[in-house]
Formats: structure tokens, sequence, C-alpha cells
């Protein structure tokens, strides 16, 4: 077993909007039956990081500072405690690399009854926790991170890069589980992806492994929907370039004025929901998984009844989608670059830098090296 220090560096956000600090942070030297200990290879910064910290993110950060901010990420098994295999049953030692969902209580109405561990009211959400408090390393932009004992843990296979895990233990498993929401995708339907960072790439690249017939990506800057159109997507419109009438005229051009089959809200931003609703056809889907923040709209309910669409929203994912996740980058590894998406790395020294970098889109998907 590798010798555990007493502490080790972590970024800290004590304040909302403030600077991110570099502190260390006690490590747990004692397990709780069923934790694990791993060693944070890489993080990756995902959109709700962002809202986290400045204090937009849906359920408020701010009785919990401080914290260790990060819940992308993966690692490898330092001291597995009591743990003999992931969640699959394949075996686990010290060594492995690991990717872990948030831990759930196992004993709610949504646990027990439904088996919709996303929904579950006790959940417990990585950085959402002091990190003043056991056990401490509950964030991953940290040298070292603990998994809850209740926590899913997923073996990563060895054909997939611990960056391509990290960004797939949020934003692809995201996608996975709202996918698994949305129901089939068929081979004559018309799918409009709004957004182009990670969430909607890769909604765009797993509409394009189920066989949908047009793909039509919308998003900025072009970077990013150059990505687009090599995963898969058929027709792109930049929001840079066209305004809202601009972009509903060229959905509905593209699909001889009926609308979308399926229209996936996977951008975040406060004006894409009621947008995208008006680029649903009659009797379509609307799927809705970048919604997280505060922010509030009106709409016209009669638009959803009118013409009987069915609106979805999806929220995270369940250890399921972890290992599924896990597969699709395993099997489609040739099919779709995913380096593209995960292109510069920061020491933990440089996390604010980073940050930055995804708040004015210079990065589709900032790594964070702790070790580096």
């Amino acid at each position: 077993m590798a010798t555990i220090p007493k502490t080790c560096k972590a970024a800290v956000i004590n304040r909302i909007k403030a600077p991110i600090t570099i502190e260390e942070v006690q490590v747990p030297q004692e397990l709780e039956p069923g934790g694990m200990l791993v060693r944070t290879d890489v993080a990756s910064l995902c959109g709700s990081d962002i809202h986290m910290w400045d204090g937009t993110i849906m359920l408020p950060i701010e009785p919990f500072l401080p914290i260790i901010p990060g819940h992308e990420m993966m690692g490898t098994i330092v001291d597995r405690g009591q743990v003999r295999c992931d969640a699959v049953g394949q075996p686990l030692a010290e060594g492995d690399r690991i990717v872990w969902s948030p831990a759930t209580c196992g004993e709610c109405f949504w646990c027990r009854i439904t088996k919709q561990e996303s929904l579950c009211p006790n959940r417990r959400n990585y950085n959402f926790a002091s990190c003043r408090n056991y056990p401490y390393l509950v964030g991953g932009l940290s040298e070292y991170c603990y998994v809850y004992p209740t926590s899913g843990k997923i073996k990563i296979p060895d054909e997939v890069k611990s960056e391509w895990a990290s960004a797939a233990s949020c934003a692809l498993r995201t996608v996975v589980h709202a996918f698994e929401k949305l129901g089939p995708v068929h081979d004559y339907d018309t799918v409009v992806v709004q957004g182009a960072g990670p969430v909607g790439l890769f909604a765009t690249a797993m509409a394009s492994k189920a066989g949908a017939s047009r793909i039509i990506t919308i998003g900025a800057p072009q970077v990013r929907l150059d990505i687009a159109k090599r995963w898969g997507a058929n027709h792109l419109i930049s929001v840079e370039k066209h305004n809202p009438i601009d972009r509903q005229d060229q959905i509905m051009t593209l699909t001889g004025g009926r609308g979308a089959d399926i229209v996936i809200e996977a951008s975040g931003a406060k004006t894409a929901f009621r947008e995208g609703i008006e680029m649903v056809r009659r009797g379509g889907r609307y799927l809705v998984i970048g919604q997280t923040n505060r922010d509030e709209i009106s709409i016209a309910p009669s638009a959803i009844v009118g013409r009987e669409m069915m609106l979805i929203g999806s929220l995270s994912a369940e250890t399921t989608d972890y290992y599924r996740a896990m597969e699709f980058l395993r099997n489609n590894r040739e099919r779709f670059d995913f380096d593209a998406m995960v292109s510069t790395r920061y020491p933990l020294s440089r996390v604010n830098d980073a940050y930055e970098a995804m708040r004015n889109f210079f990065d589709i998907k900032p790594l964070i090296l702790p070790h580096l």
C-alpha cells in the first residue's frame, strides 16, 4: 500500500466569486467501511463548476463553504479499504484507475422503489461538503479524494485514457443518462443539439452513434462547431453569426417546416429553453439537460399541450451510466477523436487560470493535473 500523507494540496473556495486558493487540507487516515482513498490523477472542469464558483448553481453552496470544487475526476486507488470489486463485479486493487458516482442513501423511496438514484434526496454530492470536516477531501481539485462508501465505483478500461475518463465522469455520463430517459433515436429522426460545449458535443456523438438521419448542432465558438461536425453533425448553426429568429428559420427550412423530431438542450443558456421549444415538431420530444442555474423564464404551456410535445428533464446520472460512459469511450475511440475536447492541462497552482479559460470559452474542457 502507498504511503498516505497527513495533508495534501487542494484548491479551496472560501467565498463566492473570490479567487480560489491552494491550501493544505487533511487527508483522512481512517476509512469508513466501504470507503476508499484515491490519488486524483485528472480532474476536469464542468460548466456547473463555474456556476458553483459564482453562486448561481441550482443548489446553493454557501452553507458548505469552504469547499474543494470539482466533481468531474478520476483517480488511482491508494487505499481500497474493505472494497474488493467495482459496481459491475470487476476486482479492484490498489493501483487501479476508477471513476465514482455521488453517494446515495439506499433507503429512500427513490433508491428502493423507483430505482432513480439520481433523485435521492439524501444524495451526497462531491464538492458539497466542507473541507474542514471529515472526510475533508470530497472535491476533485485536490491531490487525493475520498470515495464515499455508497458511491458507485467503476473501473476504467485499459483502452480509455485518464483524460477521457475524467471528462466522462460528468459530461458524458450525464448525456448517457439523458439518452436513456429520451428513448429510441431512429434513423429517420432529425436531432437538434443546443450547445457545443462538452455536453452538447457528447450529445452530438451519441445521436450520431444512435443513427439519427440528420443532426443540427447550434453553438459557438467555431472551433467547437468544427468538432461537432467531426463527431457527426450534418449542419452547424453559429450563435455568434445568427440571431434566434435566423436560427429558428434555419431549423424550419432544414425540416421542411415541421421542426425537429428531437431537440436536446445542452447549453445551459437562459434563453435556450424557450428557443428550443419552438424548434420541436408537433408530437416531438424536448430533452432538457443543461438548465442547472437559478434563472427563471416565462413560457406559454400551450406550446407544449397544443403540440403534444414530450418534455423530458434529466438530472445528473446513476452508477450504471458511469459504466456505460466508459464503454462508450472504449467502443468508439476510433470513431470519435475524444482528445479534441481535452486539450489544455493545468497544474493545481493555476486553477484560477483554468476557470478563466472555461468562463471565456478558450478551453472546451480544461484539465487539472494535481500532481503536475
